[in-house]
């Protein structure tokens, strides 16, 4: 294992939170493919889960990457910036397109407040 793969394998042990332990084998890893889905782009709680879960995704069981997902400590406000940032990188939003966009049942499914502050945030308000 070259350097590179070791130091990420270090760094996503180190994020988790110390109770992880109590987590099992699929749980466990439902959370480091979470962990490398947020370092690339903003996912809402549910979009995470349906990401984790789907057959298009990494195909974990719901109950699984939902118990994963809750015992991340991730900021949702936080992720609906970087989402909203990614969205208005590709194209311009009015401020009432982007929130929409954002909390969507078939777009991000981030809760409306989630979505309102990610809008303001990346500047569409």
């Amino acid at each position: 294992m070259n350097f590179l793969k070791l130091a990420m394998v270090a760094v996503l042990f180190a994020a988790a939170p110390t109770w992880a332990n109590s987590l099992t084998g699929p749980q466990k890893n439902a959370v480091r493919s979470a962990q490398q889905y947020i370092s690339i782009q903003g996912f809402s709680r549910n979009g995470l889960i349906e990401q984790l879960s789907s057959d298009y995704g990494d195909g974990y069981n719901v109950s699984d990457a939902t118990v994963a997902v809750d015992s991340m400590n991730i900021d949702w406000n936080k992720q609906a910036v970087k989402s909203a940032k990614q969205y208005l990188s590709i194209q311009g939003f009015s401020c009432k397109g982007l929130i929409e966009l954002l909390s969507s049942s078939h777009g991000d499914k981030y809760t409306s407040s989630q979505a309102t502050y990610g809008a303001k945030q990346a500047g569409a308000c």
